[in-house]
Parts: C-alpha cells; structure tokens; sequence
C-alpha cells in the first residue's frame, strides 16, 4: 500500500528572504515582492509574497490551520497594488476579465503563478501475490475445491501455434492420482483456451486458459474449520486476513499451481522455437536416497529417461529405492521430502540484469513461490563454500566456433548475474508434505491446545510431481527474460564483435507460416 502525494496547491516552496536593499537604492516596484498565486482546497485564489506572507485577512483567506499552507505571519503587510489588481483572496469568479492568462501577462517578472487544483489524497492498493513476471505475466486463480482453477497470460507473442495439446502433457504430468506415491484425488486435469487465440494461432491478446475442479471433498476439511493444521498456511492466514477458505487449504493448496503450468508450457514452447531452448527436470533426491552428481549427463538427459519410471528419476536404480522409501512413508500414514534438480540447455546469453534482478535471483524466488519448497541452489551452491577460489573459477577458452566458453561451469550458466550461455543447472528443495495421517497437537482459533488427526488426500512425497512446476517457473523467468532482454538490447544493431543476435534463422517460419 502506498500513499499518492496530495499535490499541495502552492506552486513552489517559500524561498529565503530577499536581502535588504543597499543604501541609496530604489524602492522596489509594487508588488514586486509577489511570490505565488494559488487556489486553496476551497478553490479560491490567494497570493503570497515571496517571503511567504499572506495577503489581508478576510473571509476568502486561506485558514489559519490549513494543513498545506504556511501560518500567516503577524507581520502581514496591506495588499499591494498587484495584489488587488489580482484579487488575492478572492473567489474565481472576481479574477479580472481575461483570467490567469490576463495576469501573467501583467505582471511583474519576479511573480510567480499556480494555478493547479489541490487533489485529496487518495490510497492504492496493489493486488499481492497473484501475478508473475513483466513482459510474459501470468496471474492465476481459483482454489483448491471451488469451481475450478486457471490463469490469465498477457504479452504472448502473437502468431505462436498454440492449442490445449500443447498444454495438455504438463498438466498431466502435474495431475494427482497418477500413480500409487501421489495423492489419490482424481481429477483429468483436462484445460480449456477460452481467449487469445484464433484458428489455432496465438493473436498477441490475453490467453485464458480454465480447468475445472471435478472431484471435491470439502467434507474432509470441517475439522480444519476450528483447529489449525501444523506447518500449513491455516494460522497464517487467518492472522493475515481474518478469514480463510478452509477447504482444502484455499489458494495454499498446490492445485493453484495448474494455472502455472499452463501457462510454462507455453513459454516452454516459444524459448523452444525461437532458441532451441530445453528445460528438464528430475528427482535427484527423497528423503536419505541421494542421487550421485555423476550419475546424470546433463547435456544428454532425455524426458524418455525422466518419465520412465513413476518417480521421475532419470537413474532406474536410484528410483526404485526412491520409489520404496515413499512406499513406506505411505503405508504409516507418514511423509516425507526431497530435492528436484533443473537444467536449462541452450539458454541465450545476455539474460538477467545486474543488481537486484540477476538471472538466479529471479529463479530463486521463482522456486521458493512453489508450495512446500523450503531451499534453492544454484551452480556448485553451498558445496563452493568448501573451495578455494583457483578450485572454483571457471576459465574461459574459445571452442571450435569461435565461442567464448568455460572448461568448468561451476557458476551454473550465469555469471553477474547475466546468463554466459552454459548450460543453466539448479537445486530446489521441498519439505514433507504437511498433512499426515497421525494425530498431532495443534490449537484452535479459540486457542484451546487440542489434538487433530487431519483427514483429505495428499501426496507422502512432492517431489515426483513438482518437477513440471519447477521446470515451469523456469521457464516463466527465462520467457520473461528473453523478451525484456529484446526490448532493451535489441531495439538498435548490436555490436556484432560482442553480441549475438536472439534466435535462429529457421525459427521464423515455425513461428509465422503465413509471413515466411
């Protein structure tokens, strides 16, 4: 919340006193001693000298105690001539024929004029917390057990190709009840583009994009309505808000973040054809099953190799024991968490801005808006702690293309802040699920200290289905990025020793058939 200044109507702040004339010199012209003609809140005009008094006292002076004025002083001189051919202190309606204009142009050089209205003060509010990004902007909406859930993209490109298919794979990717280790809730998932498209071609205006919620169970959540679900946003939104939709946890539920992966798969899809830009993640770690760093090539990881087992780890090893410590959390009624790796390959270089947007800086608070992510690291992360700097630095060398490129990447494809065209690779760390299936102690809104054994179906373990959300929120910060970077370093020709332009050449007829 900000607060809009009010605009005060006198148009300059008092100056200092002018300095008393020198012996022998001339008085000073009539009215020379004018400083500003304003209107008060009331709309009447008044004059004041530039040593910031007032004209006489009457009923159109400005009040003593007007919160915007200076106080008259007790040395208030008789109006000058100028001051009553202005009729200060007068209403509009006595200002001499040819008004403010008429004045201006008879007045001396040393007086000055405002006549700007005084504005009551007026307080903004800006919408918190539901819309991402700045050029590519996504706000979603709905909850968990209302009607349905959804998003808003504006600043889609026109002429992308783009139907529900193109949306449709994440969104069953992210969809719960897919497999034994996911929540049983089932629901299709099935999307719906409602705006901003025709015949199949994004046209550059707002895409509306709606999933329906089609099996709810609102009845499981009626405890939740008196007593507050440890380590859930119950109590800290009531304290927020003084309210809350207690079914299934309102906006807090992870089913907001459908309308995000409708809308990353879009921008998936654009860095895709105008870059060649590929985003993939993978479970690396669940719970004590850690996935060694060298057991994933991260410039020959495939999606075949992530989706083909149920717990979305490229390595079918360390799956399966991945797969048998949730099992096992499950059958307790207990849960548990683990860390979902991301890489972006074939990322531009020039993305991000110095200071307080850098490229990592944005992914990270990218992640830490998914629910039940706890951590982000990016490059070697808190393990570069344990290296000196010769150890850590990444030396540059030209390849084979005439490329500036480093032998070691240990800065995780960005450096300043500013993508260096390596390939992107980063850490997210998300805690046990919150809702289990034993008794805790938590209190009431009366704050009565009872226990509460929660009811409703939720995941033992996260992470195999947040590895779309992640790749996702990647993908909205690099889409934002691209066409941030395009507008302000693109708009006049690059300096072709040190830049390189955005995109490939077969990119465009992809993207624009009718125009190739």
């Amino acid at each position: 919340m900000k607060r809009r200044n009010a605009g005060v109507a006198i148009g300059a702040s008092r100056p200092p006193p002018p300095p008393p004339p020198e012996a022998g010199a001339e008085p000073a012209e009539s009215g020379a001693d004018l400083g500003v003609l304003s209107n008060n809140r009331e709309g009447f005009v008044c004059c004041t000298s530039r040593d910031g008094r007032f004209g006489p006292r009457g009923p159109n002076r400005p009040s003593r105690d007007h919160p915007n004025l200076p106080p008259p002083s007790p040395m208030a001189a008789a109006p000058t001539s100028h001051q009553l051919a202005a009729g200060a202190g007068a209403p509009w309606s006595s200002l001499p024929r040819g008004g403010f204009r008429a004045l201006t142009d008879s007045a001396p050089a040393s007086v000055r004029f405002s006549v700007a209205r005084r504005r009551a003060a007026r307080l903004e509010v800006k919408a918190a917390g539901n819309i991402f990004g700045d050029y590519f902007q996504v706000a979603t909406y709905g909850e968990s057990h209302g009607g349905g859930v959804g998003c808003v993209i504006s600043g889609c490109p026109p002429r992308i190709p783009l139907t529900e298919e193109d949306m449709q794979g994440d969104l069953d990717r992210r969809r719960p009840g897919q497999s034994r280790i996911t929540t049983p809730r089932k629901e299709t998932d099935t999307c719906k583009i409602l705006s901003g498209t025709y015949e199949g071609m994004t046209t550059g205006t707002p895409i509306h994009v709606f999933v329906p919620n089609t099996d709810q169970r609102g009845g499981d959540y009626t405890e939740m309505a008196k007593a507050y679900r440890p380590s859930h946003a119950d109590l800290t939104y009531d304290l927020k808000y003084g309210v809350r939709s207690v079914q299934g946890g309102g906006r807090s539920s992870a089913r907001e973040t459908i309308g995000r992966v409708a809308a990353g798969a879009v921008a998936k899809k654009i860095l895709k054809l105008k870059c060649g830009v590929e985003i993939l993640a993978f479970v690396s770690k669940v719970h004590q099953v850690v996935l060694p760093e060298d057991a994933v090539d991260y410039e020959t990881l495939t999606l075949d190799q992530i989706e083909s087992n149920i717990c979305r780890c490229p390595d079918p090893e360390y799956a399966q024991k991945m797969i048998d410590a949730i099992d096992k959390v499950r059958i307790n009624g207990n849960s548990i968490g683990g860390v979902v790796t991301c890489i972006a390959r074939n990322v531009p270089r020039g993305l991000g801005s110095p200071v307080f947007d850098k490229l990592e800086a944005l992914l990270a608070k990218a992640m830490l808006s998914l629910p039940a992510s706890k951590g982000f690291e990016i490059g070697s992360g808190f393990a570069g702690t344990d290296l000196t700097g010769s150890e850590h630095n990444d030396e540059f060398y030209m390849d084979e293309g005439g490329n500036v490129r480093t032998r070691t990447n240990r800065s995780g494809g960005v450096q300043g802040g500013i993508s260096n065209g390596e390939t992107i690779y980063f850490k997210v760390a998300f805690k046990p699920t919150a809702t289990i299936g034993k008794k805790q102690n938590t209190v009431t809104r009366d704050h009565e200290d009872i226990e509460l054994l929660t009811r409703g179906r939720h995941d033992p373990c996260v992470v195999p289905r947040a590895v779309p959300m992640v790749e996702t929120m990647a993908a909205l910060v690099l889409m934002d990025q691209l066409m941030a970077h395009v507008a302000q370093c693109e708009m006049f020709p690059l300096n072709l020793a040190l830049q390189e332009p955005i995109g490939s050449a077969n990119s465009t007829p992809a993207l624009a058939p009718d125009l190739a």
